[in-house]
């Protein structure tokens, strides 16, 4: 191969690194996003503002106020910095991390509420950590956000977690538009 056949060669690798990396990004983010929105909606549901975040929580309504003002921080981030498929995973990991807080305390709301809600909310909860759990696995260990099957596992718990809060009455009603697609 001669000098210009490798650096073309090495260029189109670079491209093909920086478009996979950016598909990756765009698949962790949409991913993050729909945690972030459940966290919204599960916060609202349980009457839980941003006002309510301490620097030193000390209770599960403070850590989801808390968690949820660091993850709008984090989401804003990731969209002003470079592709890094390890660190767009743990930014959808950490927003799902968030969600399943707040699914804590709405649950708990929940089911002080109504003995009906109380199954829906339970479910919810279970979903949300869940998706936490799947979102952690595809951004941990070896696979730092690139594994294309951790990532569908996380994608569908993700899914799986906006329709069991949409029956728990935790969107929709909210104003909050997760999309389950």
């Amino acid at each position: 191969m001669s000098g210009r056949e490798e650096t073309a060669a090495g260029e189109e690798t670079a491209a093909g690194a920086v478009t996979g990396a950016e598909a990756l990004r765009q698949l962790h983010a949409v991913r993050a996003h729909s945690a972030y929105d459940r966290a919204v909606a599960a916060c609202r549901y349980a009457g839980v503002g941003e006002d309510a975040a301490e620097a030193v929580p000390r209770d599960p309504v403070g850590r989801a106020a808390g968690a949820l003002r660091l993850s709008a921080q984090s989401l804003a981030a990731l969209t002003a910095s470079a592709p890094d498929p390890a660190a767009d995973a743990r930014c959808a990991r950490n927003t799902a991390a968030t969600a399943a807080l707040a699914a804590q305390v709405a649950a708990a709301r929940g089911s002080a509420r109504s003995t009906d809600s109380t199954t829906a909310c339970a479910a919810a909860l279970r979903a949300a950590l869940a998706a936490s759990q799947a979102a952690a696995v595809a951004a941990g260990g070896g696979a730092q956000g690139r594994n294309a099957a951790l990532n569908a596992a996380a994608d569908r718990a993700e899914r799986h977690a906006v329709a069991t809060a949409r029956a728990a009455g935790w969107l929709g009603v909210l104003g909050v538009s997760t999309t389950d697609g």
